[in-house]
């Protein structure tokens, strides 16, 4: 049967109470002041007196061992976040005491369970946060910083773990996000937009910015998503798009020009009208090689068109691109020659690389001096792979303009380019051709002293040949 501490209060209470109404009551009976009535009066008041004391010290020790009691209580409560151990007589006592001790002590166990759980799922998302590509980082409603991620920290160029409270000015120099994050604390709707930070070269984001509600108030959570190379691609195809439409408006106006003043007469003139006919065929040939190149270089884009890679022989795809450049070579008076081939094969597509190879040796002939010349060697290097290079000795092509030439329509003398019949094209679709075969294209040049072009390819190993 379990025992209460409160009853064990109201006993001494009421213990107390009734010999204060027994004495209360011999008072009241006794009328008289004899010695006698005197001497019985004495020894009442003294055993009420007595039993007062007593009922007095019985409160004073309960009330202290519940004092103790519940002090314990306490200390084990204020540390109960460090899983004390309890102590057995909080635990054995059978009143509301022991029951609460009791109940205290299943706590522990929970509250750590609880702590796992949630140092688990802070774990798992500062491990998300981290090794997220997207930049993101939170403020509050005084544009302080609450929290980022690495890749934020990456993009500001600060120092990971930056400090909560730190003023999104100090570490965002670009006005236009801090714009973007005050209008969405003060409208409270979410935001989006394209930015470029930094120069004028700097990184794409496109910045998704919403509120975020935080028990100090108000906040915005902000999301870089990086589209730097997506902006590049589309500038690119702009640029791509412009040039197509270019190349194709001037041979498109001769051929109307001179179609036109056929139509008005000059049909009757037989001293022009051959040669307007051969200036439309010229511009139409020229129609049709960037009609061929275009084609081309959709087919590599796609990975289209091309036969399953098998062993090639370099000396045969040499030889077959420098027969194909050998009337215009004879034509402008310059000398082919080629080095020693061996038996060096690759594994990759015949018609692509004599596609790149004609026009690296055709380019090397139409840029090059009189009685210049073009050669072609080919050697295996010592990591695996098979080296091919065409050197001429040609004008040369200047520092600032190498790391463009492999770009879709660049040239480095407009003029020169188009008086030679090019299409700006050319060097893009050696760039693609060997990079669908797992190579590289690098150039080296000098202005007045010749270029050189270097295809580097994976050899076929040599237990791989047939």
């Amino acid at each position: 049967m379990r025992s209460s501490i409160f009853g064990a209060l109201a006993w001494c209470l009421v213990g107390t109470l009734m010999l204060v109404l027994a004495l209360a009551t011999v008072l009241v009976a006794t009328s008289d002041w004899s010695a006698k009535a005197f001497l019985l009066n004495w020894r009442v008041w003294l055993t009420a007196l007595a039993a007062l004391v007593l009922g007095l010290i019985a409160l004073r020790m309960v009330s202290r061992s519940l004092s103790e009691r519940v002090t314990g209580l306490k200390r084990y409560s204020d540390r109960i976040l460090d899983n004390p151990p309890a102590d057995d007589k909080l635990l054995r006592a059978d009143d509301e005491l022991g029951v609460l001790g009791r109940s205290l002590s299943r706590v522990p166990p929970r509250v750590r369970e609880l702590v796992q759980k949630v140092t688990l799922e802070s774990q798992r998302r500062e491990a998300i946060l981290a090794g997220m590509v997207e930049a993101l980082f939170a403020v509050d409603q005084d544009l302080k910083v609450v929290f980022c991620n690495n890749a934020f920290a990456r993009v500001a160029g600060v120092p990971a773990g930056l400090a909560p409270g730190t003023p999104l000015v100090r570490v965002v120099r670009d006005p236009a996000v801090v714009d973007l994050l005050r209008n969405v604390l003060q409208s409270g709707k979410p935001a989006r937009n394209r930015l470029q930070l930094g120069s004028s070269d700097g990184p794409w984001f496109e910045v998704n910015v919403a509120p975020l509600t935080m028990d100090a108030g108000g906040g915005a959570i902000a999301l870089l998503h990086d589209i730097t190379e997506i902006e590049r691609l589309e500038r690119v195809r702009k640029d791509f798009v412009a040039n197509v439409s270019h190349e194709l408006r001037t041979p498109l106006t001769a051929i109307r020009g001179y179609a036109e003043t056929l139509l008005d007469g000059a049909l009757e003139d037989s001293e022009n009208r051959r040669r307007f006919v051969e200036v439309i065929e010229t511009h139409a040939i020229r129609l049709n090689n960037i009609a061929a190149d275009l084609l081309a270089l959709s087919e590599l884009d796609n990975g289209t068109g091309a036969e399953p890679p098998r062993p090639v022989l370099l000396q045969s795809a040499v030889e077959s691109a420098m027969r194909t450049v050998e009337p215009a070579a004879a034509e402008r008076g310059i000398h082919l020659t080629a080095g020693a081939f061996g038996d060096l094969e690759i594994l990759g597509y015949r018609m692509r690389l004599e596609q790149a190879l004609v026009n690296l040796i055709d380019n090397a002939v139409k840029f090059n001096r009189p009685d210049g010349e073009v050669r072609v060697e080919v050697e295996r290097t010592g990591n695996g792979h098979a080296r091919i290079v065409v050197s001429d000795t040609g004008i040369g092509i200047p520092s600032s303009d190498l790391p463009r030439v492999f770009e879709r329509f660049y040239r480095v003398d407009r003029a020169r380019s188009r008086e030679m019949g090019g299409t700006g094209l050319g060097l893009s679709i050696v760039r693609h051709a060997v990079e669908q075969m797992k190579g590289t294209v690098t150039v080296e040049s000098e202005l007045g002293k010749g270029s050189r072009f270097i295809i580097t390819l994976p050899a076929q190993r040599p237990a791989e040949q047939s």
